[in-house]
Formats: structure tokens, sequence, C-alpha cells
């Protein structure tokens, strides 16, 4: 697998990992206003996964169908501690902060990396949506916490 492809690889597979999760969470939280917005973030990852998916197959590979053991983990963690939760729906909201704070970590060290110039423009075209998407869970998760 290329160099490039496979770094496209590993943030489709983390951009899985946060689709999952909300998909998850969706279910679970009782807020019909945080299902809204998990909706929307769950579009936003589909699109993404799609995007960086088709650069994948251009450069001859396939696109990973999976996410990670890491966000696996995190999503279980997740589940626990909204259990354990008085306020369930904010236990949530912040643990899928931290899995955009992945997410947004992952794109800013692709971006940045000196070995990742043939697919840097393609991170950036996605970033400003990467970002969005962190933003709106760190506002939710500091007005829950109001």
């Amino acid at each position: 697998m290329t160099r490039s492809a496979a770094n496209l690889n590993e943030l489709i597979q983390i951009a899985r990992d946060g689709q999952t999760f909300y998909t998850d969470a969706i279910g679970k939280v009782r807020n019909p206003n945080l299902r809204v917005v998990f909706r929307g973030i769950i579009d936003a990852k589909a699109q993404l996964i799609a995007a960086l998916s088709e650069h994948v197959r251009v450069r001859g590979q396939l696109p990973s169908a999976e996410g990670t053991l890491t966000g696996y983990f995190h999503q279980r963690y997740g589940d626990i501690r909204a259990r354990l939760s008085a306020d369930s729906d904010a236990a949530f909201v912040a643990r899928l902060e931290e899995a955009e704070d992945r997410l947004l970590g992952a794109f800013e060290n692709a971006a940045a990396a000196p070995d990742n110039r043939d697919i840097r423009e393609i991170i950036l075209r996605h970033l400003p949506r990467v970002r969005l998407c962190h933003e709106q869970m760190r506002n939710l998760k500091s007005s829950l916490a109001a």
C-alpha cells in the first residue's frame, strides 16, 4: 500500500470510529436535540469517509472498511461512563467530544507531516468540516456543563 493511501486509510478508520460511536449514542441519549446534532455529524462523517475513500481508490488501493481498536475501546468506555453517570447525555457528549479531538488531531498531524505533500491538499480541503464538528461538540459539552 502506498504511504499516502495508508495515511488516508488511517483517517478513514478514525472517522469510522466516530461515526460508529455517534450511531450508538443516538439510540441512548434522551435529549431529542442531541439526536438531531448527532445525525448531522453522522452525515458529515459519512461524506468525509466517502471522499477520502475515493482518494484511496484513485491510488489503486482499497479503502478501510473498519474502525480502530482504540476507537472501539473508547466507545465501550463511553458507554460504561454514561451508564454510571447521573447525566448520561452529558457523559456521551464528553466522550464524543474526545472522539472529535482524536480525529482533529489526526487531521492536523497529517496536514503538517512533511511526507504527506501529495495528500496535504485533500486533508486541508476537509479540515474545516472536521473542525466544525469538533467545535459543535466542544460547545455542546460546555453548554451541558453549565
